[in-house]
């Protein structure tokens, strides 16, 4: 059975850099295509960032520059690297998993394996 865990979220304070870990069981990430989501409640779920197969990425736009997702194939781990934190930012993080055949990989549309979330927030 496929899972996916994310860990590393914390309140941290505006301006501040944090990682965020998804690990999978059962599932060899970079054979997928993996994804970062997050949500506020109330709102949409919205993308973050995405990285297929090849290791070709994706950045929803809010994020660009600030915000870098990869991988280790090693320790089947995936990662999301957020620097100059906002406020805005402040979130449930999600990893998500699609199975690749060939398909664009971005963080968007349907994904059907998800982690279970992991809250960051970004105090002012």
């Amino acid at each position: 059975q496929v899972q996916l865990m994310e860990s590393g979220g914390v309140s941290v304070q505006a301006g501040g850099s944090l990682r965020l870990s998804c690990r999978a069981a059962k599932l060899s990430l970079g054979t997928f295509c993996m994804a970062w989501f997050r949500q506020v409640p109330g709102e949409e779920r919205k993308g973050v960032a995405s990285i297929d197969p090849n290791g070709r990425t994706n950045y929803g736009d809010s994020v660009r520059s600030r915000f870098t997702i990869s991988r280790n194939d090693a320790e089947n781990v995936l990662y999301l690297e957020m620097t100059a934190l906002d406020p805005l930012d402040s979130a449930a993080y999600y990893c998500a998993a699609n199975c690749s055949h060939g398909l664009p990989c971005l963080p968007s549309g349907v994904f059907y394996f998800w982690g279970q979330g992991t809250q960051v927030t970004v105090s002012s």
